[in-house]
């Protein structure tokens, strides 16, 4: 047993935890000797954002987790898009909304594609979902609803719904409201009519053949609900998908808790059992509320990446799963350096302590080593660069001064920084740059800035980075001010344009002495 296999045993870091819980229930592995099956949903109705990401990120890292515990246990990841539901509303951040309302009720694979891309809404979503999902590396099988109910692969398991008719309303009929309930059948037939998934009373006329009977448009159809004639209820499908394709792990949000325990129920009545399966907390957007895939409210997965790395986004996806966090733009810059921050202690790490380190999860859930290059920068301190060279600066002018910072920086030397780069020109092109506004210093704050520059003027440019936070930490504690924050915040807001910043040896040390000392001037004039 490696030390790390060993470590795992008594990691307490979530994804351990979760996998804990499998090798419980299978101590042995499954009893046919098949793989572990690890689910992931996506409802297509929506353009992917990061919450679908996040899913099956977590339940990666949590797979990846029972394969370390278990020396290797062979395992499988199913990311299930459910193209088969009937489209209930047009989302609020797609074009040609009016041609998406004459397909409402259509399952989402006949809905055409507001994007006019692909064959179908269903299509163009899932596409865009796979793509970042390979982008990322990620190990993983995708199955479409809409292919597992056409096929036919879902026959046997539909009409094992259709015995049990009677069981599952039971199950669901107290759960909703009288008006709901009225009409609430398991069974969503597709009207031979429209095309429409209806939700209507079904009577089961014979579970073996799967002839069912309903009204449509005032008639009376006999219909068979095999080979995509039908799909199911929500709650019932997801039942019926852990029944027949053997799910043991599926996490999900915390607004499914209630759906969860019915859905438990029905697949106990089908003669399964609910899965293992965390549940988290949902992301929320800056005014605190559940981010949605019809209002868009939320990041998209490509804005996050104009602005910040991948890594950061998985190391933002990992940190307390079941606590609410907010996702918006101003988080990114410090998912990014505290991720870099955690990935500069991995390698001095006794084993045990890098299992509990996000970075390791970040970089096994995609297959990969933790890496070892430090980058001489913070991204903080790259955007604080950015924002003070103006909107004109080129790439080549930041390597230029990064080089000078470093010996031997360059793009070939740190290809990640380069990226990131990229990143801090982005983001301070749309966020920062329009906030920046630099303020005259006060009295006692200009006499500080004086004898800064005063104290610079001794310095050239070879001076390091520490050598010259003394100086500004000297001239904080003798400049009168009652605390030290006060002093770097008048830094920052009259140097700088921002109310928080750098650690400024690092800064002044990275735009160079004469630089700062023109900043200086240009405040102080």
């Amino acid at each position: 047993m490696s030390e790390f296999e060993e470590a795992a045993q008594n990691s307490k870091a979530w994804p351990f935890e979760e996998a804990r819980r499998l090798v419980k229930r299978f101590p042995n592995g499954k009893a046919d000797g098949s793989p572990m099956l690890f689910e992931t949903g996506y409802g297509p109705s929506g353009l992917p954002h990061i919450g679908t990401f996040n899913e099956v990120l977590r339940t990666t890292m949590v797979r990846r987790a029972y394969e370390l515990m278990t020396g290797g246990a062979p395992t499988r990841l199913v990311a299930f898009s459910d193209d088969m539901d009937g489209l209930r509303k047009v989302p609020d951040n797609v074009p040609n909304g009016d041609m998406l309302t004459q397909d409402l009720h259509k399952p989402l694979t006949q809905v055409r594609d507001p994007f006019g891309k692909y064959e179908s809404f269903a299509a163009h979503n899932n596409a865009k979902l796979r793509e970042f999902l390979d982008r990322f590396g990620f190990d993983y099988e995708f199955v479409s609803s809409t292919e597992r109910y056409t096929s036919g692969a879902f026959d046997d398991a539909l009409r094992g719904v259709l015995r049990c008719n009677q069981a599952i309303l039971d199950i669901m009929l107290p759960t909703l409201r009288a008006e709901r309930a009225a009409t609430y059948s398991p069974i969503l037939p597709v009207s031979p009519k429209t095309g429409h998934v209806l939700q209507v009373p079904v009577e089961v006329l014979d579970a073996d053949s799967g002839m069912v009977a309903f009204e449509d448009d005032g008639e009376r159809i006999e219909h068979c609900i095999l080979a995509g004639g039908a799909k199911l209820q929500w709650k019932v499908d997801w039942a019926m998908r852990w029944v027949a394709l053997g799910v043991d792990y599926e996490m999900y949000g915390k607004d499914l808790t209630d759906s969860g325990i019915q859905s438990g129920k029905i697949a106990k009545a089908l003669g399964g059992r609910k899965p293992e399966g965390l549940i988290y907390e949902m992301f929320l957007d800056e005014k605190g509320e559940k981010i949605s895939k019809s209002k868009g409210n939320g990041l998209s997965l490509e804005q996050w990446l104009d602005y910040g790395s991948e890594e950061s986004l998985a190391f933002f996806a990992y940190r307390e799963p079941k606590a609410a966090k907010q996702l918006h733009i101003g988080v990114i810059p410090k998912a990014v350096d505290e991720y870099l921050q955690m990935r500069g202690t991995y390698p001095d790490q006794e084993p045990d302590k890098k299992l509990g380190n996000p970075v390791h999860h970040v970089h096994v859930s995609r297959g990969q080593m933790v890496p070892e290059t430090v980058l001489p920068v913070s991204f903080g301190l790259l955007l604080n660069l950015v924002g003070v060279m103006g909107a004109d600066v080129t790439k080549d002018q930041i390597w230029g001064y990064l080089s000078n910072y470093v010996e031997g920086a360059d793009r070939v030397t740190y290809p990640e920084l380069d990226a990131l780069i990229d990143n801090a020109m982005a983001y301070t092109r749309d966020f920062v740059a329009p906030t920046l506004k630099r303020r005259k210093p006060e009295s006692m704050e200009a006499a500080a800035l004086q004898r800064l520059d005063a104290e610079l003027a001794e310095l050239d440019e070879s001076a390091a980075a520490e050598d010259i936070q003394t100086i500004v930490y000297t001239i904080g504690k003798e400049g009168g001010f009652e605390n030290l924050r006060d002093w770097f915040k008048a830094l920052y807001e009259t140097l700088l344009g921002s109310s928080a910043g750098p650690r400024m040896g690092s800064f002044i040390k990275l735009y160079g002495v004469a630089n700062s000392r023109r900043l200086i001037a240009e405040a102080l004039g």
